[in-house]
């Protein structure tokens, strides 16, 4: 599988390498560790099995290579990107619900590589700029600040009551520091690590405040299999049109991420990705896992950015390692132990986890705007970006004939519709 026309001195192992086997266990589990934290934390957000994100964040990622041909190292964890919508799916009609919105995400990917391998990808610049896309991931991550602040300070007593817990805030605002600490002061590869630390230093104060419930991890078995949920094995499917309403048009925002991913990856590995396997493969990779994850019950997955620090600092490259982190992801999704010690985490663990990662989200998105020099003087940036971020964050929802449209979603698709019609000047503009 290597190629030593494009070989990068640079690295230690390439992406055609292939590690002694005792030399790939280690790697493979060291990379899969930098993936871990965000991968279980999605679904414990959106109240789904740990498990199977784990499962299907591995299965789409073997997926992810095979599709393209081994040639692009990378990972496919669990999206921060449709978190909102999904709690809000799983609120209402539960994860068939979610189910169809997810493979939903992945047709849209799958669609959209068929007409880049036909006629190129630069319509997706034209109809994303950095105006539209900046506005939307901060309010992917700005929406979510209150689930964040209810979980770090309130304690559930009853299914219809909860109540204001001192000791919850104190334990996530100390995992908040330790994780502050973590980002700021390690080093190596261990500072790759700061949502794992920080979730596992949260779980020991939990612990010592007195806050968490071990016995279910005493009661689990070594060997179980996830919950899985598939259509007609497990539930009936039924028509959800609002889920595929909501979830289908963020794919569009999560697909600029992925991009930007593989330019990263060009410059990192000195090739070129986009020619070779090309975007409509990369495009199709990833929306093929996602369609996985929708049919076991996973939520969507895409490829993760730490996966790009992880190849930075490390120097490994490879994709058998790559391919090692997913199957060891599938290995232990079936070890019932860790999947209930995921589900032992307390609110306000996760509650100071998401102080910091939803505003970094937020943060990012205006970085778009700021590494792109977007002028807020143009009337027209302006616009774009407040009608953005009100109706986002607001969650102006559309609905309709029984049917529900996400403000995110709604927001994504205005903005789109308002960067294609205005002009690129206002009358009154000089």
């Amino acid at each position: 599988m290597s190629d030593n026309q494009y070989h990068n001195d640079n690295a230690i192992l390439d992406i055609g390498d292939r590690p002694p086997f005792l030399q790939w266990i280690g790697l493979s589990i060291q990379h899969l560790f930098a993936m871990f934290g965000s991968t279980v934390l999605v679904p414990i957000l959106v109240g789904l099995d740990p498990s199977i994100a784990l499962f299907s964040s591995g299965v789409g990622t073997l997926l992810y290579i095979l599709i393209t041909r081994g040639k692009i190292p990378a990972y496919m964890g669990s999206s921060f990107s449709f978190i909102t919508v999904m709690q809000a799916l799983m609120k209402g009609a539960g994860y068939p619900a979610i189910a169809q919105g997810v493979i939903a995400v992945g047709i849209v990917y799958l669609v959209v590589a068929l007409i880049v391998n036909f006629i190129g990808s630069g319509w997706i610049d034209k109809a994303l700029p950095p105006v539209v896309v900046g506005p939307i991931v901060m309010v992917i991550g700005l929406s979510l600040a209150g689930t964040a602040a209810t979980d770090a300070t309130m304690r559930t007593v009853s299914a219809t009551k909860s109540v204001y817990d001192l000791r919850y805030f104190a334990v996530a605002m100390l995992t908040l520091l330790l994780t502050i600490v973590y980002n700021m002061y390690l080093k190596k590869f261990i500072s790759l690590l700061p949502i794992l630390l920080g979730i596992i230093s949260g779980y020991l104060i939990a612990l010592a405040f007195g806050i968490v419930d071990f016995e279910p991890v005493r009661q689990a078995a070594w060997f179980s299999a996830p919950d899985f949920q598939v259509m007609f094995l497990t539930y009936k499917p039924h028509l959800y049109w609002g889920a595929i309403l909501s979830m289908a048009p963020i794919a569009f925002v999560t697909m600029t991420e992925h991009m930007g991913h593989i330019m990263v990856l060009d410059k990192l590995t000195n090739r070129n990705f986009f020619k070779d396997p090309g975007l409509n493969h990369t495009l199709a990779g990833d929306g093929t896992a996602s369609i996985i994850a929708g049919l076991v019950g996973g939520p969507a997955v895409t490829s993760y950015g730490e996966n790009i620090g992880v190849l930075a600092m490390t120097r490994v490259h490879s994709v058998y390692v790559l391919g090692g982190a997913g199957f060891f992801a599938i290995v232990f999704a079936f070890v019932g132990k860790l999947s209930a010690l995921i589900r032992t985490i307390p609110g306000p663990v996760i509650g100071g986890i998401s102080f910091l990662l939803f505003g970094v989200i937020a943060s990012n998105g205006l970085r778009v705007l700021i590494d792109n020099k977007i002028d807020f003087n143009k009337k027209r940036n302006l616009m774009i970006a407040s009608t953005i971020l009100v109706i986002g964050i607001g969650n102006a929802s559309l609905q309709f004939a029984g049917y529900s449209f996400s403000g995110l979603a709604l927001a994504t698709v205005i903005g789109i519709a308002m960067n294609l019609i205005l002009p690129a000047k206002a009358a009154n503009e000089d």
